[in-house]
């Protein structure tokens, strides 16, 4: 789906999704000013209530169900104190199931991710995270665009779907502002658990930071380059979440990244 050349992998032109359910909105220009000015926006009441309570209820059940088929604790496991284990995340839900697929491409999402690129969106990773309570783990300050080795940075925008209230308390998102305008960091992974990276303290302005607490069926979109980081959660409820990247047509990698996932907003059919 991706051609190769000199180390590089380019997205073909695709066209973008052309169906309509619910209420499908853009951003506004006040909201689109937030996202360039601080490297993320929040926007509210974007999926029902009893839409995400039925996604959250279908990640608990396939990410316990993923929890006893395993051996041995992974990077996609939370263990407590009392060596406790809950789900932590799942890779790729959308390729897990019908329900995880219609919910990542709903236009309503789809037309807030174009609304910042510019162009039809192209899905490149999902993920659900769980942050299960009492003591579902904290993910550390780090950049996204130190994931995925692509560009140009303003062609990669996350949206991350509040599936319960998010925040500050059960580890909601927080942010650096503006820091999506400097540079790309070095990062290195984090000792103990080395499927997280982060870059050095010295390199973070905590003075900047800002938390981004959401409603459930709320979304948050990200900048590839803005530093972010959750806490831990350690209240008595759980914090799930829909995250999922997208780039455009314009993106090119310089790794597999287009090899994992690579899928536009108007083929979502294709994937089995």
């Amino acid at each position: 789906m991706c051609w190769m050349s000199s180390g590089r992998s380019r997205c073909p032109t695709v066209a973008g999704c052309s169906s309509s359910t619910g209420i499908i909105r853009m951003l506004t220009n006040t909201q689109l000013d937030h996202f360039h000015e601080h490297g993320w926006v929040a926007v509210e009441d974007v999926f029902e209530p009893d839409e995400v309570n039925r996604i959250a209820e279908l990640a608990t059940d396939v990410s316990f169900a993923d929890l006893y088929s395993l051996d041995t604790p992974t990077y996609t496991i939370d263990v407590g104190p009392d060596r406790q284990m809950a789900p932590r995340k799942i890779e790729m839900p959308s390729t897990r199931h019908a329900a995880f697929r219609a919910f990542v491409f709903d236009p309503r999402l789809i037309e807030l991710v174009q609304s910042i690129l510019g162009r039809p969106p192209i899905l490149i990773r999902d993920q659900l995270f769980m942050k299960p309570p009492r003591f579902g783990s904290e993910k550390p300050f780090h950049q996204d665009l130190a994931h995925f080795h692509c560009e140009p940075a303003d062609k990669i925008v996350a949206a991350w779907v509040a599936l319960d209230d998010a925040y500050v308390g059960n580890g909601c998102l927080r942010y650096i502002d503006g820091s999506h305008r400097g540079a790309l960091l070095a990062h290195s992974p984090v000792p103990g658990a080395s499927y997280d990276l982060q870059p050095g303290a010295e390199t973070i302005d905590r003075s900047r930071e800002r938390a981004a607490p959401v409603r459930r069926g709320g979304v948050v979109l990200h900048h590839s380059k803005v530093l972010h980081m959750t806490g831990r959660n350690e209240t008595e409820v759980w914090r799930r979440a829909y995250s999922c990247h997208w780039v455009t047509d314009e993106a090119v990698c310089f790794d597999r990244t287009f090899d994992i996932m690579y899928v536009p907003a108007s083929s979502e059919e294709s994937l089995s």
